[in-house]
């Protein structure tokens, strides 16, 4: 036997099909029924938890009386048309460098994408990390380079050490378009949405491994809704479905962890004190959900010179929502995607109306893909 032998073995356990069969036995047998009849809605609120839950048949091994309903856990999905148009703005802007992840520029603005502006003649660059835009700025001294940071506290972090490494350089034409989001407040809207009533949350893993479970504690003790944090794997979403069903059969509402090879309870303290360092919460704007405060990231004042809005400050279209496209009652768990009129006949991923079509974690693709 080899060293990776054991490794081997255990990754195969998350997609042992007879380890899945008697998951998905336990939650046939614990899942209780509601005295109204209703369904059981879960909602799995990471977007690579719906790639991964359509890709691998999940909802087919789900009683009949459980729905599960896609949340708000694709950062550029719930990135709003107005900030949309701010990217789109900056790359206008004479000399400018937009440097983003790949999924961004196929979004539709008001009127235009990165895409198209990128055919128009903007500079617009594909980057996997906000490392990749420091190299570019110190390749091009004599250009400003913007970094479009979006997506939750998974990436907060990298952008903040990105911007304490421009100024420890002294880098000055780097700059960054902060549209970082937090979780935790976009689920007590969700929980209290009349339209969705939502009875328990699969929780989010890679946001997990950064903030831990302690942020979501108030789901459980104010609203009495149980959560457990999973893993990706077919495995990992079973057994946190197992977990939840067991919560609901015993009456009971809890924080748990079905994820611990990646998440502790308290997070990572190095990466939270690198963004409570650089950034600030305030209330940000969610595609279908609205404002919610406290639920962004801004740049704070000791690092100013790094925020690309203040620095360039460019002139931004008025907003229009694309008709008849319902991503945001999607990323609220109300619709399924194939519910959206859109969907297939206008909306696809060659010609997307809206990004849930276009990110490879949005509920959309992956309807479209798997289902």
């Amino acid at each position: 036997m080899t060293a990776a032998d054991p490794l081997r073995e255990e990754l195969a356990a998350f997609k042992d099909p007879a380890l899945a069969r008697g998951l998905a036995q336990s939650i046939q047998a614990l899942t209780p029924e509601k005295p109204d009849g209703s369904p059981i809605t879960l909602m799995e609120v990471c977007g690579t938890h719906t790639v991964s839950i359509a890709r691998n048949g999940i909802r087919s091994l789900m009683p009949s009386n459980v729905r599960l309903a896609s949340g708000p856990g694709c950062p550029v999905c719930v990135t709003s048309n107005h900030d949309i148009d701010k990217v789109i703005a900056l790359a206008k802007v004479p000399g400018v460098i937009i440097t983003t992840f790949g999924d961004m520029t196929r979004v539709p603005g008001s009127t235009s994408s990165l895409l198209a502006e990128q055919a128009a003649g903007a500079d617009v660059r594909i980057v996997y990390s906000p490392l990749d835009a420091l190299a570019i700025a110190r390749e091009n001294p004599e250009r400003e380079v913007v970094f479009v940071g979006v997506g939750f506290e998974t990436t907060t972090p990298l952008v903040a050490m990105a911007i304490k490494r421009a100024q420890a350089e002294g880098l000055t034409n780097l700059s960054v378009f902060a549209a970082h989001k937090n979780m935790p407040g976009a689920l007590e809207v969700i929980v209290n949405d009349p339209e969705l009533s939502v009875d328990a949350l699969i929780l989010p893993g890679h946001v997990s491994t950064i903030i831990g479970a302690e942020p979501y504690r108030f789901l459980a003790e104010r609203y009495g809704i149980p959560g457990v944090i999973t893993g990706f794997e077919p495995n990992d979403i079973l057994q946190g479905i197992a977990m939840i069903m067991r919560q609901l059969h015993e009456g009971r509402a809890d924080i748990e962890i079905a994820y611990a090879r990646g998440v502790m309870a308290k997070g990572n303290p190095v990466a939270l004190a690198a963004i409570d360092e650089v950034f600030r919460t305030c209330d940000a704007t969610w595609r279908g959900i609205g404002v919610i405060p406290g639920s962004g990231y801004e740049i704070r004042e000791e690092f100013a010179e790094f925020d690309a809005m203040r620095r360039l400050a460019p002139p931004v279209e008025e907003t229009v929502e694309h008709a008849g496209c319902q991503c945001g009652n999607v990323l609220r768990g109300v619709l399924r995607p194939d519910e959206c009129p859109l969907f297939r006949k206008v909306c696809t991923p060659e010609n997307p109306v809206g990004p849930c079509m276009v990110s490879s974690e949005g509920s959309c693709a992956a309807y479209f893909r798997y289902l």
